[in-house]
């Protein structure tokens, strides 16, 4: 299956495969927004322009790194076999001590990975239970297996028994290394997987501070949009009435007298795209989004914006584009009301479709609610 640009119109990607992966939800990101204590409560808005950096593909893997220098790389399925059973993801932090975290993801109910070998070496010692649909090494043991990835050809998972989960293909794992030590800039140093150097760790540069927003705390409470409202709203957005014959227009509070209106516009085989009014004072407005969202192609914000799959919970307006019914590509997206638009918090994606429904996170940042 080929790459996904990520606000391409995603529906056309309905083919079927050989095995589905097991989540059909849209999966957590590996590296969560960071947590507002890391600012100062009284820290200003950053009011940065969201810069979600692209994915790479190097034969078998896909890395990206974030706009906090953070980087992850993920394993890929053959292209025309069966899904891995398990999925391994690689995350690396930005700066000199750059802490490695090696995570095996169960793609089947029912698989309980608990160790790895490369080329038949075991590496890394044992993983301890799955927790929330993963099991983590960090510090040496992680350390260890990168090191491994890096020049070798196969990587084998076993469970606690010691029979074979699945078998990875390492083809392109040392590229994928190869690029985050190149965009953590640490290549030439001891502390790269692969570009190693000379230099000491001091020579890498600190991560990035990640951009805050602030944000009002989360409103409760909705306005009524009438069938007549809904009606206009979904003509003025263009909406294919067809396809959401039945589906009402959701609201949610945004305070201040403002409420969001999700109004359903258009509805595939898996994915259901609204578009976004803001309601004050008796008249709606297209909402304001900092952004490119759901099928936006051009790489800007639409005239009236659209999610895809929406979903508000505790102030956050979430969108989850899915690459096809599999769910193993697509693009995630967090969005937060500033009081006057919607701010990109958080994106991940999955650019290809070939089995892995861990998406890699592409932009952070720090919410603050005052």
């Amino acid at each position: 299956m080929r790459p996904i640009a990520a606000f391409a119109l995603l529906s056309v990607l309905a083919a079927c495969a050989p095995r589905a992966p097991g989540n059909d939800a849209a999966p957590a990101p590996d590296t969560e927004t960071a947590p507002a204590s890391s600012v100062s409560a009284d820290a200003p808005d950053s009011h940065a322009t969201p810069h979600p950096a692209g994915a790479r593909t190097f034969a078998d893997w896909t890395v990206a790194c974030d706009n906090g220098g953070e980087c992850s790389m993920a394993s890929l399925s053959p292209e025309d076999g069966d899904f891995y059973a398990v999925n391994l993801a690689l995350t690396r932090a930005a700066g000199p001590d750059g802490a490695i975290a090696v995570a095996l993801l169960p793609n089947e109910e029912g698989v309980t990975p608990a160790a790895v070998a490369v080329d038949g070496v075991p590496v890394g010692g044992a993983f301890p239970a799955v927790k929330d649909g993963r099991t983590t090494v960090t510090g040496n043991a992680a350390a260890a297996i990168a090191y491994a990835l890096a020049n070798g050809q196969r990587l084998t998972v076993r469970d606690p028994g010691g029979a074979v989960l699945a078998t990875i293909s390492l083809a392109g794992a040392s590229a994928s290394l190869r690029y985050i030590d190149a965009e953590q800039r640490r290549a030439g140093t001891a502390t790269a997987i692969v570009a190693k150097g000379n230099r000491p760790a001091s020579a890498v540069p600190a991560a990035p501070a990640l951009p805050v927003i602030v944000a009002p705390p989360a409103a409760t409470g909705t306005a009524q949009v009438g069938a007549t409202m809904a009606a206009e709203l979904k003509q003025r957005a263009g909406c294919d009435d067809t396809l959401v014959t039945g589906i009402a227009p959701e609201t949610y509070s945004l305070g201040d007298g403002a409420t969001l209106v999700l109004v359903p516009c258009g509805r595939g085989a898996y994915n259901l795209s609204s578009a976004l009014f803001v309601l004050k004072d008796g008249k709606a407005d297209p909402a304001r989004i900092d952004a490119p969202s759901g099928f936006t192609e051009s790489g800007a914000p639409a005239e009236i914006p659209q999610v895809v799959n929406a979903g508000v919970t505790d102030g956050v307006l979430s969108s989850y584009a899915k690459g096809r019914g599999l769910g193993d590509c697509g693009v995630e997206q967090d969005f937060v009301w500033d009081g006057s638009m919607f701010r990109l918090a958080q994106q991940a994606e999955m650019g290809e479709c070939r089995g892995n429904p861990n998406l890699l996170t592409t932009w952070r940042t720090q919410v603050m609610r005052r």
